[in-house]
């Protein structure tokens, strides 16, 4: 038995190997003119196949125009990375902000992918914001800030702006907002250029500060130099500590872990995913930070929090949702249930484009093996589930969520003044929770229009598939989710009341101007200006 086992195990990752390489070899190699052509069909297929609103914002007739001509413009054989760069930008004008394409990567060994945890590219703690038409560094996650309100001109020999302009072509927004391409490239600036360039352990950047322009070279580092062994203060011997001080400290972990899923820690940023305190000497003016609605103990923090603000009598509470990407339905159905006294329905019943639409997305051709041998043997169950849920209407099939049912509101509802900041970031559920506080003008909106639309997103589940020749993968949301509020003209975000945007010098001097003028308002008893809204 122990000599088969191992046989398995050498078979495994002999086979792994090969998979490896042979992966990394088709990414490199530039493929044949008719390879790189069919791949192209094989997106709009799959798209045409699964997305049920794919004509929402450019018609049949023009998406048909830009994949025959980006076909016809693929004349000799290319790259993996190469075709990203040509079929990114066409895909995006299609003008759906869930659909996106992926660049290829490189895959490693298991002892390359060791090795490279050791490691960090200093280039990636860089925090980057696209102001005035100028990539500058507002933001650092390491030690060194001197690169803070630096202008960056240059990387290896590339304009910085230049990136900028080309990465923004490679993905959307929903509809014809503008607002979410400066805002989300600057938040992932790093990853448009890794997609663009591939793995690199160094690279030259040259930046402008003040009147200076200076370069630096990043690299690729150990993330803990240790010390020397030999050096008499790096053998520090720990302090032995008593059974009450073990328990003591078991107890403060235990409570953090608690903190950290309830708030939802963030490790790569250490920050929370969800923040309350109150601003000022009293409990007059409540602020709460949500930077997603993706992970943690959702229910728990916003029962505390609104029983505090009920029990303390807050009479203004700001909802920042500032660079919230979006997340579970779930999570900001429970949170408008905090923010309303009137029954609601979240949403509608939500088109798709098949009766089995998680069936679907958990056969796709990149569902681990796992998942799929599982999702098999479970089809009866999956299926029946998926019928029982859907129904036909007028020729189209609609799927019939939880949240598309009439709600109470929560005991606990706040009443007070409502005041959201929101900016071009703040998109798809964050988007949905606004339209509704928009549509029952339950709140004073500061900022930015979202990036989200107001009428809706293609999202709920997600199917991944994979380009049989490049390796090129396409995500597309596959179904429709929207309230049954509406706007004209279609395709636009949610519009601030105020409209702020913030400047390199009110970053520089670590200025919050929305959240100063909702506080300067307040302050100053401006109910003049609020009555408007």
């Amino acid at each position: 038995m122990k000599k088969q086992f191992l046989f398995y195990v050498v078979l495994i990752l002999l086979v792994s190997c090969g998979s490896i390489k042979k992966h990394n070899e088709q990414i490199t190699m530039p493929h044949p003119v008719e390879d790189l052509r069919r791949d192209v069909d094989k997106v709009y297929n799959q798209l045409k196949k699964h997305h049920p609103k794919l004509y929402q914002y450019t018609s049949k007739e023009v998406l048909d125009f830009k994949f025959d001509s980006l076909k016809m413009s693929i004349t000799t054989p290319i790259t993996s990375r190469e075709f990203y760069k040509k079929l990114a930008p066409v895909v995006a004008q299609i003008k759906q902000g869930h659909i996106s394409v992926g660049s290829v990567s490189k895959r490693y060994t298991k002892k390359e992918r060791k090795a490279l945890k050791k490691r960090k590219f200093e280039f990636y703690d860089l925090e980057f914001e696209y102001l005035d038409n100028k990539l500058w560094v507002v933001g650092t996650r390491g030690n060194d800030s001197m690169f803070i309100g630096s202008e960056v001109l240059k990387i290896e020999d590339d304009i910085a702006a230049d990136l900028v302009e080309q990465y923004k072509t490679r993905f959307t927004s929903d509809g014809y907002n503008q607002t979410l391409y400066n805002r989300a490239v600057s938040n992932h600036f790093s990853t448009f250029f890794y997609q663009d360039k591939g793995f690199l352990d160094s690279l030259k950047i040259e930046f402008r500060q003040k009147d200076s322009v200076f370069t630096k070279t990043f690299r690729r580092i150990l993330k803990d130099e240790k010390t020397n062994k030999n050096d008499s203060l790096a053998k520090v011997i720990p302090e032995k500590l008593t059974k009450k001080e073990k328990q003591q400290n078991r107890m403060a972990a235990k409570r953090k872990r608690k903190e950290n899923r309830k708030r939802g820690f963030i490790a790569a940023t250490k920050e929370y995913t969800r923040n309350f305190n109150f601003i000022g000497k009293d409990s007059t003016v409540a602020y709460m930070k949500i930077r997603g609605f993706s992970n943690g103990n959702y229910r728990k923090f916003y029962k505390e929090s609104f029983n505090k603000i009920d029990a303390l009598k807050t009479e203004h509470l700001i909802l920042d949702l500032r660079d919230n990407g979006g997340g579970r339905i779930a999570e900001i159905d429970y949170l408008y249930s905090f923010l309303t006294n009137k029954k609601y329905k979240l949403v509608e019943d939500s088109e798709v484009n098949s009766r089995l639409p998680y069936f679907k997305y958990l056969m796709s051709n990149t569902t681990p093996i796992v998942v799929k041998v599982s999702t098999v043997v479970l089809s009866p169950i999956i299926i029946a589930q998926n019928l029982i849920k859907t129904k036909k209407k007028d020729g189209r099939i609609y799927y019939n969520f939880r949240f598309s049912k009439e709600k109470e509101p929560h005991p606990l509802n706040y009443k007070g003044a409502l005041y959201v900041i929101i900016n071009g970031n703040s998109f798809s559920a964050s988007s949905l929770l606004s339209t509704h506080l928009k549509a029952n003008k339950r709140a004073v909106f500061i900022g930015e229009e979202t990036g989200g639309a107001y009428n809706g997103c293609v999202a709920g589940i997600y199917k991944i598939h994979e380009m049989p020749n490049s390796k090129l993968k396409i995500r597309m949301g596959l179904m429709q989710i929207e309230s049954s509020y509406k706007q004209t003209p279609d395709g636009y975000g949610i519009k601030p009341d105020v409209e702020i945007v913030p400047t390199i010098e009110d970053r520089n001097q670590h200025k919050d101007p929305e959240l100063e003028w909702i506080l300067n308002a307040i302050k100053t008893n401006e109910t003049s200006i609020l009555k408007r809204f």
